[in-house]
């Protein structure tokens, strides 16, 4: 894990979503509990967050919204996906968002190869989802990206070489990107834990010091902002 971590610190930051759109119009979005505003709007569809995050991306004169590492959100109440009557919640977000109103291309962040891929059609879950593996020096580990367009895992193939920077998607849009406001989720992975096409991306609490550690803080590789 050490290992793993001072190769994302030292690895050349990489975009993963619109080339063209330069960090200095990235803005960090909240959306956790803590967010009193969020939590008073009463605000729950996807079109509803758009509207949320486009007004928070109009005042802060931004064109991405970025944040969630580590977030407890109430987002995920209403998807059986991560609640039942018989499993703890699952609340916090162990991934990155990137949240943009509109179509974009997606990035492999860095080279490797395709491990698996699939529809994740339930209510909040990834939708079409892309899960890259990659090795450097002798450390191997993932790379997952979440809320896809359908047409993004047409043509794929596991084990198919992927070069850093190259366009291995489309943003997905409301339902099929499980029925969210358009985001990338991105995550690094250490062990996939022998899953294909999917990995949790929202943790509970009793299990959080596990995913922290197997999902370490995607912008260690994205060094978007401090």
């Amino acid at each position: 894990m050490d290992e793993l971590l001072t190769i994302l610190q030292e690895t050349k930051a990489a975009k993963v979503i619109s080339n063209a759109i330069e960090y200095s119009d990235y803005v960090p979005l909240d959306l956790s509990i803590n967010n009193v505003e969020l939590a008073s709007s009463g605000i729950n569809t996807a079109n509803e967050y758009a509207i949320y995050i486009q007004n928070h991306l109009n005042f802060h004169k931004g064109k991405i919204a970025y944040g969630g590492y580590l977030e407890n959100r109430n987002l995920y109440k209403r998807s059986a996906v991560f609640h039942s009557e018989e499993t703890e919640e699952r609340n916090i977000h162990i991934g990155l968002d990137l949240w943009i109103n509109e179509t974009a291309p997606i990035y492999a962040a860095l080279e490797g190869k395709i491990h698996s891929f699939q529809n994740n059609t339930a209510l909040g879950d990834y939708g079409p989802t892309i899960i890259l593996e990659h090795k450097i020096a002798s450390v191997t580990f993932y790379t997952l990206y979440g809320h896809l367009s359908l047409d993004s895992l047409e043509n794929k193939k596991v084990g198919q070489l992927i070069k850093k920077g190259e366009q291995i998607a489309n943003l997905g849009m409301p339902p099929i990107n499980g029925d969210y406001a358009p985001h990338l989720h991105f995550q690094v992975i250490v062990d996939l834990e022998n899953k294909t096409g999917d990995y949790p991306g929202v943790c509970s609490l009793s299990t959080l010091s596990f995913y922290e550690k197997n999902c370490p803080d995607p912008n260690l590789l994205l060094k978007i902002k401090k």
